[in-house]
């Protein structure tokens, strides 16, 4: 497929989709990461479906192509997997707190990754609009999301709309669950660092879905995530909810 391609980051190899634009145009970006903690194999089911529907013949895909550069970096922690680890690397780190001054020998992917989203920022002929890095959340339900706080109220009011479109096009997404933070703790994160560095252009979150199950009601029971249903709601949410922001 022409708009594949393998993107060398440090040692490792990852996949992305790097669709071409019209020459000269600006490039609009949307860079997705997940399994940056190794345990939280829900977030591969879901990155499948979103891999799986991008290079798929549905036509919102197509349109989604022809307008949007999707960068994906599906595994940050292979070592980690490989390994069999719940969160942390080779070396025992947990990489989702070192997106400020990543080693290029001790987290090489990270650094690789985060090396190419700055250099995709400092590039004027590409606006790196979203970055989403994908996560499993061992006690809640549903899926939902974390995002940055800013004092800026109007930004803070434009980055609530993408999980405001979630919650409209995926079942199993939460608004309510949705929250906006900028703990001290998180300050290494790819969510919170970015979110400071980047621009008021670009909208950064992470996206967290539950090992277990989603309820669509107060009073409905528990429907337990599949791997089959990951892949299909995240291709669902897709199909949506990115050409919602589109219009």
């Amino acid at each position: 497929c022409h708009c594949l391609a393998l993107l060398r980051l440090g040692p490792s190899v990852m996949q992305g989709a790097i669709a071409n634009l019209r020459p000269g145009a600006e490039q609009k970006v949307v860079f997705i990461t997940a399994r940056v903690h190794p345990g939280e194999t829900p977030s591969s089911f879901v990155c499948q479906g979103i891999i799986d529907f991008l290079v798929s013949h549905h036509p919102i895909a197509k349109v989604l192509r022809d307008h949007l550069v999707f960068k994906i970096a599906p595994m940050l922690n292979p070592d980690g997997v490989y390994l069999g680890n719940y969160r942390c690397s080779l070396l025992g780190f947990d990489l989702n707190r070192h997106w400020a001054n990543p080693s290029p020998w001790a987290h090489p992917t990270l650094h690789g990754v985060k090396e190419l989203i700055i250099d995709m920022y400092n590039n004027p002929k590409i606006n790196l609009e979203f970055y989403i890095d994908i996560h499993a959340h061992s006690t809640m339900m549903n899926g939902f999301m974390y995002g940055n706080i800013f004092e800026d109220e109007e930004r803070f009011q434009r980055q609530a709309v993408f999980p405001k479109l979630l919650c409209q096009n995926a079942e199993d997404f939460s608004y309510s669950s949705t929250s906006f933070n900028r703990d001290a703790v998180k300050a290494g994160t790819g969510r919170r660092f970015l979110g400071g560095l980047l621009n008021d252009t670009s909208y950064c979150y992470t996206l967290e879905v539950s090992f277990y199950s989603y309820i669509l009601a107060a009073a409905a029971p528990a429907v337990p995530y599949t791997e089959e249903a990951c892949i299909l709601l995240k291709s669902i949410l897709l199909q949506h909810t990115w050409t919602g922001h589109l219009r």
